[in-house]
Formats: structure tokens, C-alpha cells, sequence
């Protein structure tokens, strides 16, 4: 059974920082590239970073210099850094993993992130 765990969320205030983490279970993990998706209320979901097995990463433009992600395979576990957080970074939260070769893809169940005086 694949489970893909995230932690790490919470409210904080501007200009805080939070670091998320997602622990997968039941999959090969470095054969999958893994990424953080985000969706605020009334807005679709949006790719905010992504990670490839070796290591390679995109951003949204919106986080970049601010937010940073990383993965441990060994850990099976990749995390986002986000700092210098804004209120438009309100959202829930989605860890996902997509099979390099194939269409394999797992999402987390979310985890909600709230930036707020």
C-alpha cells in the first residue's frame, strides 16, 4: 500500500517560516520524481516545486529565493522549506510522487498552511 505522510503545516505569522515534510511508504522512492502542489480556496491546483530523483528542481515563480525543496532517499522523504512566508501562501498543501518512467503517481492528503497576523 503506497502512503505518501505530510507534516509540517500550521499557522504562521508573516514573514515566518515553516518546513513541510512527506514520508512515502509502499514505492520505490528514487524512482520517482516528487513534488508540492498547492490550493487555495476558489483557485486550482498549482505546482510549487519539484524534485527529481538526482536532485534537479523547479519553482513557481512566486517562491523563488524563498521557498526550497529538498529530498533524502535514503529517508524516503522530501521536504519544502518555505520561508519569508506571505499570505497568499495560504493553501492546503499536497505532496505528490510520479513514477520517472510510467504513470504512476501518488498524492498525500494534504496538509493546510496558513499565514495570518
Amino acid at each position: 500500500q503506497v502512503q505518501l505522510v505530510e507534516s509540517g503545516g500550521g499557522l504562521v505569522q508573516p514573514g515566518g517560516s515553516l518546513r513541510l515534510s512527506c514520508a512515502a511508504s509502499g514505492i520505490i522512492f528514487r524512482l520517482y520524481k516528487t513534488g508540492w502542489y498547492r490550493q487555495a480556496p476558489g483557485k486550482q491546483r498549482e505546482l510549487v516545486s519539484a524534485i527529481t530523483p538526482a536532485g534537479s528542481t523547479n519553482y513557481v515563480d512566486s517562491v523563488k529565493g524563498r521557498f526550497t525543496i529538498s529530498r533524502d532517499n535514503a529517508k524516503n522523504t522530501v521536504y519544502l522549506q518555505m520561508n519569508t512566508l506571505k499570505p497568499e501562501d495560504t493553501a492546503v498543501y499536497y505532496c505528490n510522487a510520479r513514477s520517472v518512467v510510467g504513470s504512476l503517481e501518488f498524492w498525500g492528503q494534504g496538509t493546510q498552511v496558513t499565514v495570518s497576523s
